[in-house]
């Protein structure tokens, strides 16, 4: 990594809130509404998510629900990609396909809307943050069931330790701004 590019992630990640035991306790909440604020930290983050992918044809990014959406469409637009959602059960209004992932106790599922990607697009799956990857590896999923190709993962955050990278599709790279 240049010494340009580890200085505006560590600038980035200077921006990023931790917040003890939310949404319960034991957990570190990495809040990004900080850097959101920030109209030079919402440019650099764009530009670095982006980067690893505009040599490359990409056809849509999938936003996973919510926070994907915050950075989603800005590399949507960059890209000159469509935009896909990806949300949670009965947030879509038309015909929706869906996929069920791990929680820690129990089970959960995201949707998207069954003519949301065409066979053979090159899709590239964003969210702010990969955990243990159970929604990220839903998404994938329902690109797959219509026919799409995930070319890579976008992350603003990794926290490396729940290895939440092992869910993903082995051939498509993960780019993640912040590894912890």
């Amino acid at each position: 990594m240049q010494n340009h590019q580890k200085a505006i992630i560590d600038y980035l990640n200077s921006l990023i809130r931790t917040v003890p035991d939310f949404p319960k306790p034991g957990i570190q909440f990495k809040d990004i509404t900080p850097l959101l604020k920030n109209p030079e930290a919402l440019r650099l983050t764009t530009e670095l998510l982006v980067s690893p992918f505009r040599d490359i044809q990409v056809d849509a990014v999938v936003g996973l629900e919510s926070r994907g959406f915050l950075f989603g469409t800005n590399m949507a637009a960059e890209l000159h990609a469509g935009f896909v959602p990806v949300r949670k059960p009965n947030k879509l209004p038309s015909d929706k396909i869906f996929a069920e992932y791990e929680l820690e106790y129990g089970k959960d599922k995201v949707e998207m809307h069954s003519d949301a990607i065409k066979p053979g697009e090159r899709v590239v799956i964003h969210d702010d943050l990969i955990a243990t990857g159970g929604t990220a590896a839903a998404a994938t999923e329902l690109v797959e069931k219509l026919g799409g190709v995930v070319v890579g993962y976008s992350f603003i955050i990794e926290l490396s330790f729940l290895e939440g990278q092992q869910k993903l599709a082995q051939n498509a790279p993960v780019h993640s701004l912040i590894v912890l």
